[in-house]
C-alpha cells in the first residue's frame, strides 16, 4: 500500500469517527432529540436485532436478498437494453432523430408515479420492482452508450469499412470497444440506481425488501431503524462500487492509464 493510499484510508476513517462520534455525542447530550435523529448505537442495537431475531417480515437476509435480486435483475435488464437501443441510435441518426423527444418526454416522468403504474399494471410481486430498476437504469447507460457512439473516431470506422468489415463487424470490432469507457462509466451510477428503483417499488407495495422494513420503521416513527436500513443499502452499493471497479479494470485493461491513475499507484 502506498503512502497516499494509506492516508486516504486514515482520512476516511477519521471521517467516519467525527460523524458517528459526534451524532453520539450529540444526541447523549440532548443537543438534538435521538426520537427523530436516532443513535449510531441505537442503530448497531436494531441490527444486532434484526442479525439475531429477525424482523416483522422474516429473516433479515430474506430482505436483503429480495432487495439485492430485484436491484440485480433489473440493473442486467437496464444494461443490456440500455447498451442496444444506445449502440443503435448512435449508429441510424435518422431513427434517433425520430426518437429524441420521445425518449426525452419519458425520462422526465417522475419515478415514483411510474413506480405506481407498474404496480397497477404488474402487482405487488417482484415483477414491478425489476422493471422500475430497469427502468432508471436503462436511461443512465443509454445516454453513455449513444453518446459513446457519437464520440468514436470516424477514421477507426471508415478505415475498418475499407479493409472490408461489415457493418456488423464495424460494430462489435470498432464502434462498442471504443464506446466502452462511456458504457462503464456509466455502471457505476447505473447500480445505485437500481437498488432506488428496487427500494421505491417496494415502499410502494411489497411483501419483503429493505424499502418495506424502512417504510415500517417509519410507521413506528423508528428513527434507528430507518438508518439501519439506510447503512444496509449503502453497504451494497459499497459492495457493488468495488466489483463494478474490477469489471472495469478487466474489461479496460488495454487503455493506457492517465496522468491521474498513475498517481494514484
Amino acid at each position: 500500500m502506498t503512502r497516499r493510499k494509506l492516508w486516504v484510508h486514515t482520512a476516511q476513517v477519521a471521517v467516519l469517527i467525527i460523524v458517528f462520534g459526534g451524532w453520539q455525542l450529540f444526541t447523549s447530550l440532548k443537543i438534538v432529540d435521538p426520537f427523530f435523529f436516532g443513535q449510531p448505537t441505537g442503530i448497531v442495537s436494531k441490527l444486532n436485532d434484526w442479525v439475531r431475531h429477525g424482523t416483522s417480515f422474516g429473516s433479515i437476509w430474506l430482505q436483503i436478498w429480495t432487495t439485492m435480486e430485484e436491484a440485480i435483475l433489473g440493473f442486467l435488464i437496464g444494461v443490456a437494453c440500455g447498451i442496444v437501443v444506445g449502440v443503435l441510435l448512435g449508429q441510424v441518426r435518422f431513427m434517433s432523430e425520430v426518437l429524441s423527444p420521445y425518449i426525452k418526454a419519458v425520462n422526465a416522468l417522475p419515478r415514483i408515479v411510474l413506480g405506481t403504474l407498474f404496480i397497477i399494471i404488474l402487482g405487488l410481486g417482484m415483477s414491478s420492482k425489476v422493471v422500475l430498476a430497469a427502468f432508471l437504469v436503462f436511461f443512465v447507460v443509454f445516454f453513455n452508450a449513444f453518446q459513446g457512439v457519437r464520440e468514436v473516431d470516424g477514421n477507426l470506422v471508415n478505415n475498418a469499412r475499407i479493409l472490408g468489415a461489415s457493418r456488423l463487424r464495424v460494430i462489435r470490432d470498432v464502434v462498442i470497444p471504443s464506446a466502452m469507457t462511456w458504457i462503464i462509466a456509466s455502471l457505476h451510477v447505473a447500480f445505485g440506481f437500481a437498488v432506488i428503483g428496487a427500494i421505491v417499488g417496494e415502499v410502494l407495495g411489497a411483501q419483503h425488501g429493505l424499502g418495506v422494513l424502512i417504510t415500517d420503521s417509519g410507521n413506528n416513527f423508528d428513527a434507528n431503524g430507518i438508518f439501519a436500513g439506510m447503512i444496509i443499502i449503502g453497504a451494497i452499493a459499497l459492495v457493488a462500487e468495488w466489483l463494478i471497479g474490477l469489471l472495469e479494470r478487466r474489461l479496460l485493461a488495454w487503455r493506457p492509464q492517465t496522468v491521474a491513475e498513475s498517481a494514484a499507484l
